[in-house]
């Protein structure tokens, strides 16, 4: 009877070490499926903004029409309008000898309203390429950066793109640079609105004649040796005649004397 405890136990015992690997089996939970890390993507990389004061300082010389851009601070309006590569910005840009052609009062008698406005007058809040002037000029005016009533009329004449404002007409003398947002085209003469100048503003005076360098009014070394050879050629000339007359003067008195004795004699 003790015998067959003892084996029941021991059979008990075994049968519960052996069914523990299978029930923790069983019990634990099932491992984690890998998972597939796929690389991170790269950063787009930032837009490339025109610098426009560091472009018109090294295209020049614009030099004048930046130091006006950057004392009003449009030179802040027209970067911000650049850097929005939707619409971009078209500016003309005047050349310093444009300025320099007016008196300096046609712009120093204005206030600094006017003359950012007169800047904002030199742009449009849009991209335009020289060959889309063409069509543009069908849609004149055309509105600036400065607004109605500030507008400008485009005319093309036979491949010549002019920009005419009340006061002046300059033809487009070069594309300073035009790429997708930004364009920049360079006149010779400064846009003037009627707004702003109720007439012709008055040119610079013109700068004095230079002196004639090497010429003078003294005669040349040459010219005073020449005048006299030529004046003791003449003075002997003179010399020869008067001693001639005289010769003859005084052979006509010997001979006249000479005739009175032989009447005399006779």
């Amino acid at each position: 009877m003790m015998g067959s405890k003892a084996a029941i136990l021991a059979t008990a015992v075994l049968a519960v070490l052996f069914s523990a690997p299978a029930l923790a089996q069983k019990s634990s939970p099932p491992a984690p499926a890998p998972v597939s890390l796929s690389p991170t993507p790269a950063p787009a990389p930032a837009p490339h903004y025109v610098d426009l004061a560091e472009l018109l300082s090294v295209a020049g010389p614009f030099h004048t029409f930046l130091n006006y851009l950057e004392k009003t601070n449009v030179i802040e309006t027209f970067q911000g309008q650049a850097n929005n590569t939707k619409v971009g910005i078209t500016i003309f840009v005047p050349k310093d000898s444009a300025f320099a052609a007016l008196k300096k009062s046609t712009f120093s008698n204005l206030t600094s309203d006017q003359l950012k406005t007169l800047l904002l007058y030199h742009a449009f809040p849009k991209f335009y390429s020289l060959a889309e002037f063409k069509n543009l000029s069908s849609l004149n005016p055309v509105s600036t950066f400065a607004g109605p009533p500030y507008n400008l009329n485009l005319t093309d004449d036979m491949g010549s793109i002019y920009v005419q404002s009340m006061w002046s007409r300059p033809k487009i003398a070069s594309s300073v640079y035009a790429t997708k947002p930004v364009a920049i085209y360079a006149l010779n003469k400064v846009l003037l609105p009627l707004q702003l100048f109720s007439k012709d503003p008055p040119l610079a005076p013109a700068p004095a004649p230079a002196p004639e360098s090497g010429a003078s009014d003294a005669p040349s070394p040459a010219a005073g040796k020449a005048g006299e050879l030529a004046g003791g050629k003449g003075d002997s000339t003179s010399a020869a005649h008067s001693t001639g007359g005289a010769v003859g003067v005084a052979s006509s008195l010997l001979l006249a004397a000479a005739g009175c004795l032989m009447i005399l004699q006779w």
